[in-house]
């Protein structure tokens, strides 16, 4: 209710060396964190079959009947929502297909390989599936957080046959060095359920990578001020701001919008959100919470997995 937070504890974390050349976070204090319950992704529920017939066969041929549609081509620009990342007035992510912006192109798991690098991060995408995130290591492996669980696998078997993309250039934090990200990534193998620190793919790939405790559970104080911004493109001359306590929970929102899709969002936008009057100018611009009944990091909602954490 409100800015309430309930069952506040103190978190202690064990950071990982950062982009500070000692190799220490400087800002190693307390963290109050909140429970939360997860439960596991929507992107490993297995494909439907084709229906069948009471003899178990196919469904008849319809004779002059028009054939059944065939799947689109998966098009970053059709299904992918634009959107902006703001803590405070610094813009930390941003997802474009403006010219000039970084590339979103996708591909193959095989092609992927060859322009993956030790310390990369690879995003797999697929149409009303949450995006899956994952550490390139070497070796054609990649380590990712996958049921409930930090696992080491091939590239090709954690795409689950998605197309893929390097996404370094998505957060526009500091990362460390390639080395360190390998490190990170390969230290967490083996950790599942309440050993866990993230509530999905790209909280721990990113966290990897950048050694931010923002991308944990609970790294930051959830109360006061929602000081950061989740932006969407509506059009080149219209967006839509959502504001939120802590980086988790704007993520957990972004991702839900990946998998809902552009056209969902758009949709639920002009249906539900109520913008207030735009300020000064700013007239482009509205901004809202999420609306009631739609937390913006709800329990229920599917994602990579994560534990309970307290």
């Amino acid at each position: 209710m409100g800015n309430q937070v309930e069952k506040l504890t103190h978190l202690s974390y064990k950071e990982v060396p950062t982009a500070d050349p000692t190799g220490m976070d400087r800002d190693d204090g307390p963290r109050i964190g909140v429970s939360y319950i997860f439960s596991n992704d929507d992107e490993d529920v297995e494909p439907q079959p084709p229906p069948q017939g009471p003899d178990g066969g196919g469904l008849p041929d319809g004779g002059d009947g028009p054939p059944p549609p065939q799947p689109q081509p998966y098009d970053p620009q059709l299904h992918e929502v634009e959107c902006s990342v703001f803590y405070r007035d610094e813009c930390i992510y941003q997802k474009s297909f403006a010219p000039g912006s970084a590339a979103l192109s996708t591909y193959t798991p095989e092609n992927l390989l060859n322009k993956c690098k030790p310390g990369d991060l690879v995003e797999f995408v697929s149409q009303a599936q949450y995006p899956h995130w994952a550490v390139y290591v070497g070796n054609f492996q990649v380590v990712h957080l996958h049921r409930l669980e930090v696992i080491n696998s091939f590239l090709t078997d954690a795409s689950q046959g998605r197309r893929g993309r390097v996404v370094n250039d998505l957060y526009r934090y500091k990362p460390l060095s390639p080395s360190a990200v390998v490190r990170n990534a390969l230290a967490h193998v083996g950790a599942k359920e309440r050993e866990l620190s993230w509530r999905n793919s790209e909280s721990f790939a990113a966290w990897c990578r950048y050694g931010k405790r923002e991308f944990k559970i609970g790294g930051e104080l959830r109360i006061g001020k929602q000081p950061y911004r989740l932006q969407i493109q509506l059009s080149a001359q219209r967006s839509h701001t959502l504001e939120f306590q802590s980086l988790e929970d704007l993520i957990m929102e972004k991702r839900r919008n990946d998998q809902i899709g552009r056209v969902a969002v758009l949709q639920e936008l002009a249906t539900h959100l109520h913008p207030a009057e735009p300020e000064e100018g700013d007239s482009n611009v509205a901004r809202t919470t999420p609306p009631p009944g739609r937390p913006p990091a709800p329990s229920s909602e599917a994602e990579d997995g994560e534990a309970v954490a307290h």
